[in-house]
C-alpha cells in the first residue's frame, strides 16, 4: 500500500512488525530465510447495525417494537461477548417519531443512543426534515444546556454524497475509521438520491445530492489506500423487497448492489423499512481466489424490532477469511391464550435481551414528560379521521398506506390549515392542500368506548410530527392546475418517483375532476452520468389531466390569481411538486401545523364532535375513446368514474351515484367500493349513461351533477351540446341580366329545431367574396342584398353562413347567373 512503513496505519505497521518477526524467527530455527506460513492469528470483527429507528424509544408489546432499553441492552450483551464490536446505523433513527421522541425535539433518542453507544451512522433524509442547519448545528453538535439543550448525538453521521453547492466540499463526513482490536474498519456512508423531494427543498437549499454509486466508490477507494482493513457502506437507501433474488435484478437499488466497488466489503442499508439478510457475490472477488467471495446486502427492518449482525474475521495480513451475517430479533411473539369472554388468542412480545438500566431511564422520563404534554384534551371527535389504504399486496387480508388515495384526513388538516390563514395578515387563504407524507398517523382520538371520542395533544401530534410552518403564496389557476397534475409523480429528470401518485389533501370548498391514461415519455439526461445519456431511456406510465376545477361552486379561472396555503415543505416544491415553489408573494406565516389543529379543535370541537367529512373533492371521470367533443339534446352521453370511495373499513361509503341536471333527476348508477392494491386513486368506481332532455339549447353546457347521498361526495361534469345545424339558399332575383340591370340576392338560413339565426352571410362569386350582410333575430333568417354590378359573362353565385354561438355554419348551393 505505502512504501513508507512510518506514514502507514498503526494495524500496516503492526503486520510490517509481525512479517519480520516471522521471517527472523525462521531464520533462527531453519538456518537461513524461509518463506512463513500464512498468518493463524485473526480476529473477529463484529458489526451490529440498526435503521429507521425513528424515535421508537418505547417497547411496544403489541408488535415486537423492543425499544431503546431493549436495543442498547442486546448491544451490550453482544459487545460483551465481543469487544471487538462495532454498533452502526443506516439513518432515520431521527424524525418522524412518536410522540415521546417528537414532542422534545429527539433529544431523548439521541440520549437513549449516545447511551447505547452507537457509533457511525449514515444520514437518512429524516434527519434533514428541519434542514441542513438543523443538522449539523443542533444534532450533530455538542450538547449545551442553554446554547443547545435538543442536540449532542455522541455518533459521527456520515454521507458521501452530500456535498456544498458553492465550493463543492463535503457537507458531513464522508467516512469514519474506527480500530478493532487492531482492525482499521472504515465506514462510507449515503443518502438516497431521492432526498430532495423527501425534505423541503428550502432546508437543504446549499447542498447538491450526488450519485450514490460514483460518491462512494471513490471514497471506498480512499480508505482501503489509506489502510483501512474492512470497509462497511452505511446507505440510507433499500430494496423494495426483501427477495434476494430478484432485488438485484434492476432499478436504483440493484445499480447499488451490483456496481458498488468490490473496495466495500459490507452494505447495510434501510429507508425502506425491509428486513432482508442476502448476500452477493463479487466477481473481483472470486477472481482474486479469496476465502469469502459474497458481499453481505442486509438492512434491520424498523423501529428497533431487530439488529443486523455480520462478524468477519480478519487474519494478521488484513484478509477477510471467513464471514456470517444474520438478522438478530430483539424480541420474540408469544401466543397468549384468550380470556373468556374473549376467543381469540393475542400476541405478546417478549425482550430476548435485558433492558439497559441507564437507557430505561431516559425512555420512562422521556414518557413521562410526554404525558404531561401531551394529556391535555383538545375536543371531541365524531369519528375516525383515517389515512388512505390499499389491500396490501403480499397478503390480501391485510391493508397498509396508500399515499395515492384521497383520505378524510388529509382533506381536514387541508381544511385546518386553509383556516389558520384565512386572516387578512396571514394570507386571506381560499385554498390549502397537505401533502401525505406528512400524516404518519391515522387521528383517532381514544375511542375504546366508540365515538365521539376524546382527542388529545398527544394524539395530535403524532399525525404531524415535523412541526412545519404554514406558507402562504399566490398562485393562478393555471398554476393550480399544475400542482394537482403533478400528483402524478415524476422527479427532476422526468422519471417516475418511488410513489408514482402522491393524492394531495385538499380544503373545504374545492373539487375537481380529472382523467388520466397511460402516456410514454423519455428521462432528462443526468448531469451526474456523463457516460450515460438517460433522455434516450423510454418508459409508460399513468399521467393525469385535470378537466375541471371548482371553488365554492364556481369555476376557477385559469388567469385569475388565488390565495393558497400549503406547509413550509410543500412551499419551496416537497416530494416533486415543483409549480409550489413557483408561487408568488410567498409568506412564512410562523404558525406551525399542530398549533393550528390545536386551535382549529378548541374553536370547533370542545363542545360539539368534529364531524367527519367523508365527501370526495377529486373524482376522475374518464369518457371513452372516440366520444364526441359535444352532443345532441337528447343523445346518450356516457363514461366511467372512479375515485369516488375512502378508503378505510370505517369510512362512510355510497352505494350509487345520482346525476341530474338543473335538479332533474337524470338516472342513479351502482358504485364498486372494491379497495385493490394499486397506488393510484382508482377506488369507487361506476359507469354512468343518461339521455340528455331533448328541449337543451343548441350551443350551450349542460352541468351533469353527480351525488353520493351517504358521502355528500358532489361534483360537476360539463358536458357541452352541439350547435343545431343550419341550411343556407341563395336566390338571385334574376337568373338573367342585361344592360345596367340591377341584380338582388336573397339568402335563407334555417336552423334545426327553427333556432334563431343570427351572424354574418357572405356571397361569393367563385371564390370571391363581393358581399355582406347581417342576420339579426328580427330578420327570421332572411336578407335581401343588392349585389354589385358583374361584368359580363357566366357567373357562380354561392353564399356561406359563418355560423354563430347557437347554431353552425352552411354553405349554399352554386347558383349560375349570366350576364349579357
Amino acid at each position: 500500500m505505502r512504501s513508507d512503513p512510518r506514514s502507514a496505519p498503526p494495524s500496516f505497521r503492526r503486520r510490517l512488525a509481525l512479517g519480520a518477526s516471522a521471517l527472523t524467527v525462521a531464520a533462527l530455527t531453519t538456518g537461513g530465510l524461509a518463506v512463513p506460513a500464512a498468518y493463524a492469528a485473526t480476529t473477529d470483527v463484529q458489526i451490529l447495525a440498526t435503521n429507521d429507528f425513528h424515535g421508537r424509544i418505547l417497547d411496544n408489546t403489541s408488535n415486537g417494537e423492543a425499544g431503546a432499553a431493549v436495543l442498547a441492552g442486546a448491544v451490550e450483551q453482544l459487545r460483551a461477548a465481543n469487544p471487538n464490536t462495532v454498533f452502526a446505523a443506516a439513518g432515520d433513527l431521527i424524525g418522524a417519531s412518536t410522540f415521546e421522541s417528537f414532542i422534545q425535539h429527539d433529544k431523548p433518542t439521541i440520549d437513549a443512543l449516545n447511551a447505547a453507544g452507537l457509533d457511525v451512522s449514515a444520514v437518512g433524509n429524516h434527519e434533514l426534515d428541519q434542514g441542513y442547519n438543523d443538522l449539523v448545528n443542533r444534532v450533530m453538535a455538542p450538547y449545551d444546556a442553554t446554547t443547545n439543550p435538543f442536540g449532542g448525538a455522541q455518533w459521527q453521521y456520515i454521507a458521501a454524497n452530500l456535498k456544498m453547492k458553492t465550493t463543492g466540499d463535503r457537507a458531513v463526513p464522508a467516512t469514519w475509521v474506527k480500530d478493532v482490536g487492531g482492525v482499521q474498519v472504515g465506514f462510507v456512508g449515503a443518502v438516497t438520491e431521492d432526498l430532495p423531494t423527501l425534505v423541503s427543498p428550502g432546508g437543504i437549499a446549499d447542498i447538491t445530492v450526488e450519485d450514490i454509486v460514483t460518491s462512494v466508490n471513490t471514497e471506498a477507494a480512499d480508505l482501503v489506500a489509506e489502510g483501512a482493513d474492512i470497509v462497511v457502506m452505511l446507505v440510507h437507501e433499500g430494496a423494495t423487497s426483501t427477495d434476494c433474488g430478484t432485488m438485484d435484478d434492476s432499478g436504483t437499488w440493484a445499480d447499488i448492489v451490483n456496481n458498488v466497488s468490490p473496495d466495500v466489503d459490507a452494505i447495510v442499508s434501510g429507508h425502506t423499512h425491509l428486513a432482508y439478510n442476502c448476500s452477493f457475490p463479487v466477481a473481483a472477488w472470486q477472481s482474486q481466489g479469496r476465502a469469502v467471495t459474497e458481499r453481505p446486502v442486509v438492512s434491520a427492518g424498523q423501529y428497533g424490532t431487530n439488529l443486523n449482525q455480520l462478524i468477519f474475521s480478519v487474519d494478521d495480513a488484513g484478509t477477510v477469511t471467513a464471514k456470517s451475517q444474520q438478522i438478530l430479533p430483539l424480541e420474540v411473539g408469544v401466543t397468549v391464550p384468550p380470556v373468556p369472554p374473549a376467543t381469540t388468542p393475542t400476541t405478546r412480545w417478549d425482550p430476548l435481551y435485558p433492558a439497559d438500566p441507564t437507557v430505561a431511564a431516559i425512555a420512562k422520563a422521556a414518557a413521562d414528560q410526554a404525558k404531561v404534554l401531551g394529556a391535555v384534551p383538545l375536543g371531541t371527535i365524531a369519528g375516525a379521521f383515517n389515512r388512505a389504504v390499499a389491500v396490501d399486496s403480499k397478503d390480501p387480508a391485510k391493508t397498509v398506506e396508500n399515499r395515492g388515495g384521497e383520505s378524510t384526513l388529509g382533506n381536514l388538516v387541508a381544511e385546518v390549515q386553509r383556516w389558520a390563514t384565512e386572516a387578512p395578515e396571514s394570507g386571506s387563504a381560499q385554498i390549502a392542500f397537505m401533502n401525505p407524507g406528512g400524516l404518519r398517523q391515522d387521528m383517532v382520538g381514544s375511542n375504546a368506548a366508540g365515538y365521539p371520542a376524546t382527542l388529545t395533544y398527544q394524539q395530535a401530534a403524532v399525525v404531524q410530527p415535523f412541526a412545519n410552518t404554514l406558507v402562504n403564496m399566490q398562485l393562478t389557476g393555471a398554476q393550480i392546475k399544475t400542482v394537482l397534475e403533478q400528483q402524478w409523480q415524476r422527479d427532476s429528470l422526468n422519471k417516475v418517483a418511488t410513489r408514482p401518485f402522491l393524492r394531495l389533501g385538499v380544503s373545504e370548498g374545492f373539487t375537481y375532476t380529472y382523467s388520466q391514461q397511460d402516456v410514454t415519455e423519455f428521462q432528462k439526461d443526468d448531469p451526474k452520468t456523463a457516460d450515460v445519456d438517460e433522455s434516450t431511456i423510454s418508459y409508460t406510465a399513468p399521467k393525469g389531466t385535470v378537466t375541471g376545477m371548482w371553488l365554492n361552486g364556481e369555476q376557477i379561472d385559469p388567469a385569475a390569481t388565488y390565495s393558497v396555503t400549503v406547509n413550509s415543505f410543500l412551499s419551496t416544491g416537497g416530494d416533486n411538486f415543483f409549480e409550489l415553489g413557483k408561487g408568488a408573494n410567498k409568506r412564512d406565516t410562523g404558525k406551525v401545523d399542530l398549533a393550528a389543529m390545536v386551535d382549529y379543535m378548541a374553536t370547533f370541537a370542545a363542545s360539539t364532535p368534529l364531524p367527519v367529512d367523508y365527501a370526495q373533492h377529486a373524482v376522475e371521470v374518464a369518457f371513452p375513446a372516440g366520444a364526441p367533443s359535444a352532443y345532441d339534446p337528447g343523445a346518450t352521453v356516457a363514461f366511467g368514474v372512479k375515485s369516488w370511495a375512502m378508503s378505510t373499513a370505517t369510512d362512510v361509503k355510497d352505494s350509487e351515484i345520482a346525476v341530474s341536471l338543473d335538479g332533474v333527476a337524470l338516472g342513479s348508477f351502482p358504485v364498486d367500493n372494491t379497495i385493490g392494491t394499486a397506488v393510484y386513486d382508482n377506488y369507487g368506481t361506476a359507469a354512468v349513461s343518461v339521455t340528455l332532455p331533448r328541449t337543451l339549447a343548441f350551443g350551450s353546457v349542460a352541468q351533469l351533477t353527480l351525488t353520493g347521498a351517504q358521502t355528500g361526495t358532489s361534483v360537476v361534469v360539463p358536458v357541452t351540446i352541439d350547435k343545431a345545424d343550419s341550411s343556407t339558399v341563395g336566390l338571385p332575383n334574376k337568373l338573367i341580366v342585361t344592360g345596367n340591370g340591377a341584380l338582388q340576392f336573397t339568402t335563407i338560413v334555417v336552423a334545426e329545431r327553427l333556432t334563431r339565426v343570427t351572424g354574418e352571410v357572405t356571397i361569393y362569386d367563385g371564390s370571391t367574396a363581393i358581399a355582406t350582410a347581417t342576420l339579426t333575430e328580427r330578420s327570421h333568417g332572411i336578407v335581401k342584398v343588392k349585389l354589385p354590378k358583374l361584368d359580363k359573362g357566366v357567373h357562380r353565385l354561392s353564399v356561406v353562413y359563418s355560423g354563430s354561438d347557437t347554431v353552425k355554419s352552411s354553405t349554399s348551393p352554386k347558383v349560375t347567373i349570366v350576364v349579357r
